[in-house]
């Protein structure tokens, strides 16, 4: 390298540091001011919805051929960290949005696309993920929710447990038993709408944290529905599960990431007004190795995370890996951070007068759902065994 030559390590492209500004000023204005209220009461944040759809942030992801803003990987992922960042119950429209249509991009005939996609991209439906049942969690291949062929229709029954916006979603992704005889290779994926007979919601679970976002069990009673619902072919839908994880457990990295640096802009601010012995608290030099810690595991996290998102676009062989370790260390980072934002507050850390101890709640389930962190080290070690 000649000497004076500049040596372009990397940097976001402006279009993406655009989206990320873009985001944060609507989340400012419009999703930030219901964060606390939605976690109070529980209730879905429509306003928050409304903002990201007035934005077209609510589903970014899905191609401009189908009436979406066609957003890659990484810009839908900057999307899903800047939501987080103001409200992580907010976050999981865009990011739920993205996990129960993913099946239809990466599997669906173009007929199924065509139908499901444009009302998604329109605001007008939203779309969840139906994988869980009460006795199938990480062993999801032990799933017994069943669809039987009767004609050129397929009659659901079963239990599918901790669906995410279960209820306000219109569109349900739902993975059932087609060949009871084949184990995985016995799925199939259907989609299944909130207005078919036979689907019911249970009750809204009581959570520790994202509120907001309602999750209930999925209830599919002889639910009868036409053959051409099926996602891809018969007996693919356990693969399509596991590639759909690949990419969005990407947006779960993402979703960690927002809400930790939210944490640490708030104990930012905190520590440089709060004084004490006579000076502000961020004078004392045991509080600026906490910042330092917190800002090195924050920084690092995204840095993985935006790693895995390009290999998610690219399609890259080696995005199983990414993927497990950006969401699993991107949430382990979250859960510290957001722990270390209420230390520093102090008492007014533990109270629901002040966010932290909010986000530190809304941290702890990126480190359980699409897979707790003892799965994703699983996952990993089998990647990296794998050659051996």
């Amino acid at each position: 390298m000649a000497a004076g030559e500049s040596f372009d390590v990397y940097r976001l492209p402006e279009e993406h540091q655009a989206i990320r500004e873009a985001v944060r000023a609507v989340c400012a204005a419009k999703v930030a001011p219901h964060a606390a209220e939605a976690d109070e009461t529980g209730e879905f944040p429509k306003a928050s919805y409304d903002a990201l759809r007035a934005a077209d942030f609510h589903a970014p992801h899905i191609p401009e051929e189908y009436g979406g803003a066609g957003a890659d990987a990484l810009a839908t992922a900057i999307v899903i960290e800047e939501v987080a960042r103001a409200c992580a119950s907010s976050s999981l429209i865009p990011a739920v949005n993205k996990l129960g249509t993913m099946p239809l991009l990466l599997s669906g005939s173009a007929e199924i696309k065509s139908r499901y996609l444009p009302p998604v991209a329109a605001g007008d439906a939203m779309f969840s993920y139906c994988l869980s049942e009460p006795e199938a969690g990480s062993d999801a291949a032990s799933m017994t929710t069943r669809a039987v062929r009767d004609a050129d229709h397929w009659v659901l029954n079963g239990v599918k447990r901790w669906i995410t916006n279960a209820g306000v979603s219109e569109f349900y992704t739902v993975f059932a038993v087609t060949d009871p005889s084949a184990r995985s290779r016995g799925i199939s994926a259907f989609v299944v709408e909130k207005s078919d007979p036979g689907v019911s919601f249970g009750a809204p679970e009581k959570k520790l944290g994202i509120k907001g976002s309602p999750t209930r069990e999925v209830y599919l009673d002889n639910v009868r529905i036409p053959a051409d619902r099926m996602i891809g072919a018969e007996g693919t839908g356990f693969a399509t599960a596991m590639k759909t994880l690949d990419h969005t457990r990407v947006t779960i990295a993402a979703q960690a990431v927002g809400i930790a640096q939210g944490a640490l802009d708030y104990a930012k601010g905190y520590v440089a007004e709060r004084r004490q012995f006579g000076k502000a608290v961020a004078e004392f030099q045991g509080i600026q190795f906490m910042l330092a810690d917190m800002g090195m595991k924050l920084e690092a996290a995204r840095q993985l995370t935006y790693a895995a998102a390009g290999k998610s676009e690219r399609g890259d062989a080696d995005l199983t890996y990414f993927g497990a370790a950006a969401k699993c260390f991107a949430s382990d980072a979250a859960m510290e951070i957001t722990t270390d934002a209420v230390q520093l507050l102090g008492g007014y850390g533990y109270t629901r007068d002040y966010p932290v101890e909010r986000m530190m709640r809304d941290a702890k389930i990126t480190q359980i759902y699409e897979g707790t962190n003892q799965v994703q080290r699983i996952v990993m070690a089998r990647q990296l065994l794998a050659d051996v």
